[in-house]
């Protein structure tokens, strides 16, 4: 095998953390909708709802009929326009997953895949901001104000943790 130089191993190891924590989002993601899991988790995103966007913090800031109802039309919209974007990082990681079936790891493949999905994730991760920027223009000033305590709140329940398989030392 040649020897890669210590970019492209990083950019790899990079590109490889990026879909690994990608791929344990959307595993959580399932499994919440499903009903499953730790109850408590459910309990802190608002009772399994969809997220931070779909119940968990906005629905602890007493939204009015009116603003439910633009969250979930901006919630829809962006499900819509989004969704060739989510169908093709799905296809991505599928064709991820082929690249090592049967035994055999094709790592040049891999890395093409990884990297291709790297900028539908960038990509994927601005539409995520944009839709947050909106649903915020939604609040009230009061209600900004709340919904900035509570995300402080959850990255203190957090510890600061991205995946699960990080732990901290007192837990």
């Amino acid at each position: 095998m040649k020897k890669l130089g210590k970019f492209k191993i990083m950019a790899i190891a990079s590109l490889s953390a990026v879909v690994l924590l990608a791929s344990i989002a959307v595993a959580q993601k399932v499994k919440t909708e499903r009903g499953e899991g730790d109850g408590q988790r459910r309990e802190w995103r608002g009772g399994g709802k969809r997220g931070a966007h779909g119940g968990g913090l906005f629905s602890r800031l007493n939204l009015t009929d009116d603003q439910k109802a633009k969250m979930k039309t901006i919630r829809e919209t962006f499900a819509t326009n989004n969704k060739p974007l989510m169908e093709q990082l799905r296809a991505k990681r599928q064709e991820l997953r082929q690249a090592s079936e049967g035994g055999t790891f094709n790592e040049a493949l891999a890395t093409q895949k990884l990297t291709e999905m790297a900028g539908l994730q960038a990509k994927l991760m601005g539409e995520r901001f944009k839709l947050d920027q909106e649903m915020q223009s939604v609040l009230t000033a009061e209600q900004k104000t709340q919904l900035d305590q509570l995300k402080a709140q959850f990255k203190d329940h957090r510890g600061g943790r991205r995946g699960r398989g990080e732990r901290r030392d007192d837990e």
